[in-house]
């Protein structure tokens, strides 16, 4: 049976054995968004809050029941490159599983992948500061992933789980992101495992099952919530800030993302078409569930605080707090008691969308040079930031337990 037609049974098996459980959440939040949207132009029109993933899921449940993770983990330390093969030793279900999964779609367009790079080498600067910052800030009101990380493994050390979610943004504006020698596929195919651990593990945390609506973690709809939190706050900024965007390059930009779901297990169903659909799909899945938590706090005071202790001047609390105001707005701040910075408040206001232009290079608006060399600075100061976590071999692997501090 060939990856494709293989994939398509299990899914279509997945979406009958995954409802249940979830089925009380369901009828709360109905589930309109259209799979006519969808890549494929077609699906079963399930809610996805009641599909998980049937094909990982099975495998690294079977895996953490044998106690043969350590060793799993030990073997693909090494496993880095997309066209790299498999470490010999692996247990046959997960290399199968791992064989199929590290393929690519059948609907890939490598000529729009091409065209991706060029939007990344363009804006790569400021968009290393949205997928790191505020798609970071975001996760922490959006309250499934919030309880999910803070009481799984990933909780008990924030700056090491935030390191490895910026891997995802770094690896896939990277010029060679799903070339053989690129690492977006591996990224990927770690996480889709890492997820499946925690699926099977969280529900064991009685801190999590007290605090969680769901049974189960990481659904479909939470993969595409996060998914939203990236790419289309992304766009979503970026058209705020009146950017003017290549129609070639927002497509390939659009398209890069449409893969990385792919690879993280959705279905293609669940996977917007075009920016119009994305943001429809956002409007029902992320709009409306943003809120606060006491996880969220606790989570958003750590990502605040991760200036501290660093000579990074411009990565104060209060900066970023200002960060965090200006690009998601008063409410969450307010949320999460945020003040208003009274220098950088104002200036992000003010001054940010004139220099994202002039950055650009679309217009010359005389944009006093001190503002620009501020925000050029801080930009500066976010990236090395997080490059000087990225330089380091960064390992994703399949936790065994949830976080220790809540067993």
């Amino acid at each position: 049976m060939d990856n494709v037609s293989r994939r398509n049974l299990l899914k279509a098996s997945g979406t009958v054995g995954a409802v249940g459980a979830l089925a009380t959440v369901g009828q709360a939040t109905p589930w309109t968004w259209s799979p006519a949207g969808s890549v494929p132009g077609r699906g079963t029109g399930a809610n996805p809050l009641q599909v998980w993933d049937v094909e990982a899921d099975p495998v690294v449940a079977s895996l953490l029941d044998r106690g043969e993770v350590p060793r799993v983990n030990e073997l693909l330390r090494g496993w880095t490159k997309n066209g790299q093969p498999l470490p010999a030793g692996l247990p046959k279900d997960l290399r199968d599983f791992i064989e199929y999964a590290r393929q690519l779609p059948p609907w890939t367009d490598r000529s729009k992948l091409e065209t991706a790079v060029r939007f990344n080498q363009k804006r790569g600067t400021y968009l290393g500061v949205l997928y790191g910052f505020a798609s970071g800030m975001m996760s922490t009101v959006i309250p499934r992933e919030a309880r999910a990380v803070y009481y799984s493994k990933g909780g008990a050390d924030m700056k090491d789980r935030i390191t490895k979610t910026a891997k995802l943004g770094y690896d896939i504006g990277s010029l060679n992101a799903y070339r053989p020698d690129g690492e977006m596929i591996v990224t990927c195919v770690k996480t889709r495992l890492a997820h499946a651990a925690v699926r099977h593990l969280l529900p064991q945390s009685p801190w999590w099952a007290h605090s969680a609506e769901e049974s189960k973690p990481i659904s479909q709809a939470d993969i595409m919530v996060t998914w939203h939190s990236l790419p289309t706050t992304v766009m979503r900024m970026l058209n705020k800030w009146n950017v003017r965007i290549a129609p070639d390059e927002s497509e390939g930009f659009l398209h890069s993302w449409q893969v990385s779901a792919y690879m993280l297990g959705v279905k293609d169903e669940y996977i917007p078409a075009t920016w119009g659909q994305a943001d429809a799909q956002a409007q029902q899945v992320l709009d409306p569930i943003l809120s606060p938590t006491p996880e969220g706090k606790k989570l958003a005071d750590t990502l605040l605080d991760l200036g501290m202790n660093l000579d990074l001047s411009l990565l104060s609390r209060g900066v970023l707090g200002a960060l965090t105001r200006f690009m998601l707005g008063d409410q969450m701040a307010d949320w999460y008691q945020i003040p208003r910075e009274p220098v950088w408040s104002p200036l992000l206001e003010t001054a940010w969308g004139p220099y994202v232009i002039v950055r650009e290079g679309v217009l010359d608006l005389g944009m006093p040079k001190e503002a620009y060399w501020l925000f050029d600075e801080f930009l500066r100061q976010f990236v090395l930031f997080y490059m000087s976590e990225l330089r380091m071999p960064i390992n994703i692997t399949i936790p065994v337990l949830n976080n220790p501090r809540y067993n």
